[in-house]
């Protein structure tokens, strides 16, 4: 497939986080052999079924140049999201970059809630209870599984 534009002129590193159960933040930086003047814009859909969306809140470099992105109410459905980062030059056509992301995969979930530990002098030891984390999950909240390290007995 032809792609259009300027050789490294796509942006790099794309990466982005879920945190804090509703918030996304997406991070790039400038292609390589982007001229200076080069503006990044990101869009986003979750699904097929959703609308394609603009960032509505950049991060930016000391020139001003759009290297992120911060997304808030963002929750996680069942298909892969869809992210495109292209470029606006005045000097030349500046190539886009474009990812399916499982949201799921990049969520950093949140402690598990009300944690409590009832441990007795038999053989049964401790019971350990806890509620499962809030999440930005849509569906599938029952799939955790959980490690519990124990220091000193």
């Amino acid at each position: 497939p032809v792609i259009a534009g300027m050789r490294g002129s796509a942006i790099e590193n794309f990466s982005c986080v879920i945190y804090n159960i509703f918030l996304m933040n997406c991070t790039w930086q400038a292609g390589r052999d982007a001229p200076a003047d080069t503006q990044y814009f990101l869009y986003w859909q979750k699904s097929r079924d959703e609308e394609e969306m603009e960032c509505e809140l950049y991060i930016q470099d000391e020139n001003c140049r759009n290297v992120g992105c911060i997304f808030q109410n963002v929750s996680i459905g069942i298909e892969k999201a869809y992210f495109l980062v292209n470029g606006s030059s005045k000097d030349s056509l500046i190539q886009f970059y474009d990812e399916y992301i499982d949201l799921y995969k990049i969520e950093i979930l949140t402690a598990p809630l009300n944690v409590t530990a009832h441990c007795t002098r038999d053989p049964m030891g401790c019971i350990i209870m806890w509620h499962p984390p809030l999440t930005s999950h849509v569906e599938n909240t029952k799939c955790f599984q959980y490690e519990i390290s124990i220091q000193n007995k």
